[in-house]
């Protein structure tokens, strides 16, 4: 269990009538940058509840996106249960389950019906994991189109790192049979009051689109898409051999020999870093568990890591030493073009690695990211794109100019 003060922090919303404050959770690694094996502690400590209370039920886990699609995933491995995260990307030929997260910024949230109708009858449980349940509403939404779409299929379970539901919400859950798992309870009665006490007054940076390319850029084969329905055991292979990949790769894109033995990969990039670096690993908005998983073999290596991601949400920053975010960047996003996206809180370190899944980099989401980096000291920046059934189209190796000419 993790004490309140040390996990939890109250964010202002910008502009958001509906719910005036965001519960940040600082070890999560999304808005606030945190040790990837920290994270993976507390990750590992809910997965563990999941798979006691269901330790003989076939699960299928869906990861709530933004922030808990990295849990998710990180349950679905530890547990070998199938996964599928939520989203609000486009796909081409494919039907959907639609429902609303009404007190969000962006309200719309999808499933891909046709993975879900592959896999309903080989699933005994649908456990939702999220990073915080407020009220609960959004769950009974999508329980409720589950149920139209397969009635009397499956039971249904929330897995959360922090439970704020009210005793009558929690009520109507049990009297449903509706399972609630959850590492720590919050009362969120005197959130708003916190939200509203603080000033908007911290550091604004706009986005700058100016052309900026990142020292190193490459694409990794063999990227699975947790927008699909993935098996989780084959879902952490394909995160290992995208690390072993990316530990093939030297300054200059020639493939270091391979060793031989499980730790092959991480001895291969103490060689090509050198151990004690102060490294940044990003993630880019739902695209958050790969990013972690390579910040913790970074740090299993012996650097100092921290790990965070791009978001969709616009939170207010502050000047005040007890608020959780003091910085705000603009940026472009890599997905689609038009889209506003930020980072919070980004400083100084040896290197800055960026890892995405998006299918062919918007070039204003990449400059916007590495300009807000290099304004902050930030010159050695490596950018890993994911490649796959869903990044295709992207070319091989490293590029030092001329980064569009081989990424678009």
């Amino acid at each position: 269990m993790y004490p309140e003060s040390e996990a939890i922090a109250i964010a202002k919303r910008e502009n958001n009538a509906k719910r005036a404050y965001l519960v940040v959770n600082k070890l999560q690694g999304k808005h606030i940058p945190v040790s990837p094996l920290r994270a993976f502690g507390m990750f590992d400590l809910l997965a563990d509840k999941v798979g006691a209370a269901y330790t003989d039920e076939r699960m299928l886990l869906v990861g709530f996106a933004e922030t808990a699609t990295a849990i998710g995933a990180r349950l679905a491995v530890k547990l070998d249960s199938h996964y599928i995260q939520t989203t609000r990307e486009t796909y081409g030929d494919v039907s959907w389950l639609l429902f609303s997260e009404t007190h969000s910024h962006a309200v719309e949230q999808k499933l891909i019906r046709d993975d879900i109708d592959a896999i309903i009858g080989r699933t005994d449980r649908i456990v939702f994991v999220e990073d915080e349940v407020t009220t609960g509403n959004t769950i009974l939404n999508i329980i409720k189109i589950l149920e139209e779409a397969y009635p009397g299929r499956v039971r249904f379970a929330v897995a959360s790192l922090l439970n704020g539901m009210p005793p009558e919400a929690e009520a109507f859950y049990h009297a449903k049979g509706i399972g609630l798992l959850y590492l720590q309870k919050t009362d969120h009665s005197g959130y708003t009051a916190i939200a509203e006490s603080y000033c908007a007054d911290g550091a604004y940076f706009p986005a700058d689109t100016a052309g900026c390319d990142p020292a190193e850029s490459y694409c990794i084969e063999g990227c699975m898409d947790a927008r699909r329905c993935v098996p989780g055991a084959a879902y952490g292979r394909a995160c290992e051999a995208m690390w072993e990949r990316i530990c093939l790769k030297n300054h200059n894109g020639r493939p270091y020999t391979p060793l031989h033995g499980s730790a092959a990969p991480e001895r291969m990039l103490q060689t090509h870093s050198g151990a004690g670096e102060n490294i940044l690993v990003i993630g880019t908005e739902e695209f958050m568990y790969p990013a972690l998983f390579a910040g913790a073999c970074l740090e299993r290596c012996g650097h100092t890591v921290k790990c965070h991601a791009t978001t969709r949400s616009p939170i207010a920053v502050s000047r005040r030493p007890d608020y959780p975010l003091h910085s705000r960047y603009e940026l472009a996003s890599l997905y689609e073009k038009g889209r506003r996206t930020f980072i919070y809180n980004l400083k100084k370190y040896d290197q800055v690695w960026i890892l995405t899944d998006a299918p062919k980099p918007c070039k204003e989401g990449v400059y916007s990211l590495v300009n807000a980096l290099k304004s902050c000291g930030n010159d050695t920046i490596r950018f890993f794109v994911w490649q796959g059934a869903f990044a295709a189209g992207c070319a091989h190796g490293q590029k030092q100019g001329g980064f569009y000419e081989e990424f678009l």
